[in-house]
């Protein structure tokens, strides 16, 4: 099992930025996909973006692309979400999560998650 745990969560106007950070631990070498999800009252839980361990590659949902970048600092098992030029409807319970799968977008294929961090963007 892996354990992620998630930080930098907070209140923010809206034109404004805040990083979140999904820390790693446990067997992280049976990760292949590292995801953030986002979660609003009444909604459904949704990529927003992810990123693969080894390469790198990179996954955006439409409503962020341009405004927030997903990194990962592989020696230090972290991975990174910079959310710039944020908006309201940006607000949410953001999660991160690990999958097996390369790239995946279904939640249903990502097998650990954190608890979660409250983003809320004022208008």
């Amino acid at each position: 099992q892996v354990q992620l745990v998630e930080s930098g969560g907070g209140l923010v106007q809206a034109g404004g930025s805040l990083r979140l950070s999904c820390a790693a631990s446990g067997r992280t070498f049976s990760s292949v996909t590292m995801g953030w999800f986002r979660q609003a009252p009444g909604k459904e839980r949704d990529i927003v973006a992810s990123i693969t361990w080894l390469g790198g590659s990179t996954y955006y949902t439409n409503s962020v692309k341009g405004r927030f970048t997903i990194s990962r600092d592989k020696a230090k098992n972290t991975v990174y979400l910079q959310m710039n030029s944020l908006k309201p409807e940006d607000t949410a319970v953001y999660f991160c999560a690990t999958s097996q799968y390369r790239s995946s977008t279904d939640p249903r294929r990502y097998g650990s998650w954190g608890q979660g961090t409250q983003v809320t963007v004022s208008s």
